[in-house]
């Protein structure tokens, strides 16, 4: 059985639908990036597969005692409550001192553990609210955007940890991102959204999909390039998963 299985969903707001007929599964082990430009329902399919969001329409279905481990986009901190990492962690229950120390040190900010989050960079922060949600072991790790403001190093790296947590782990990963060069490298697989699903698979079966041209034109071949050349291994895009299918655009 899949970990998750999405069937149908739909979701409106304020009278305007921003998702409509998505259907998904997610397996154990493999790494699903979500992409679209702005608007396209990214971040909103994220959170109802989290369970944050409920549907207006469609059927979520979680595999028997799922655990997810959920990376927002980002945190809003009451600015006069200062709160140190290892108390951060402790949100929203209480962790034991050995858990919150191998996560920490799993993510590489071990030191950080008694500094103020109020001090942290970008970069650091990201990792603090990924120790968190490593704690909970996920069988699948979500992340909505998790490189936002970071260079294109710091992305680099922060996708280097994902996918060596993920064959640590043997969780699957479910994330958002709208980088695409780093999306076609460390992806097993790729969904392209815009409202519904215009074309998933591999990320060299989406890259060559004409829905895909159409959103983003073809521009991020250099880029592409560029980041596995930096890569310290290349995928098998023969084992990876997936398949190419289409939608027409209801729009």
């Amino acid at each position: 059985m899949s970990l998750i299985e999405a069937r149908g969903l739909a979701k409106t707001f304020g009278g305007e639908t921003v998702l409509h007929g998505v259907d998904l599964q997610v397996e154990r082990g493999e790494i699903v990036t979500i992409v679209g430009p702005n608007g396209s329902g990214k971040s909103t399919l994220l959170r109802m597969l989290a369970g944050v969001l409920q549907p207006d329409k469609g059927q979520i279905t979680h595999a028997s005692g799922l655990k997810i481990g959920y990376v927002p986009q980002k945190l809003s901190l009451e600015a006069s409550l200062p709160m140190t990492v290892r108390r951060f962690l402790n949100v929203p229950r209480r962790v034991s001192e050995a858990d919150a120390v191998a996560a920490l040190e799993r993510v590489g900010i071990l030191p950080l553990a008694r500094r103020s989050l109020e001090g942290l960079s970008g970069g650091q922060m990201q990792r603090v609210l990924l120790a968190r949600a490593l704690i909970v072991k996920p069988d699948v790790l979500m992340l909505d955007e998790p490189t936002q403001g970071l260079d294109q190093q710091g992305q680099a790296d922060f996708y280097r940890l994902i996918e060596e947590l993920r064959a640590e782990m043997g969780c699957a990963v479910l994330m958002v991102s709208h980088e695409l060069h780093v999306v076609m490298s460390a992806s097993d697989r790729v969904i392209c959204l815009n409202g519904h699903i215009c074309c998933e698979g591999t990320p060299e079966i989406v890259r060559n999909a004409p829905e895909y041209r159409r959103l983003f034109g073809t521009g991020t071949q250099g880029a592409l390039a560029l980041y596995r050349h930096e890569h310290d291994h290349v995928h098998d895009e023969s084992c990876a998963r997936g398949h190419a299918h289409s939608h027409e655009d209801a729009h």
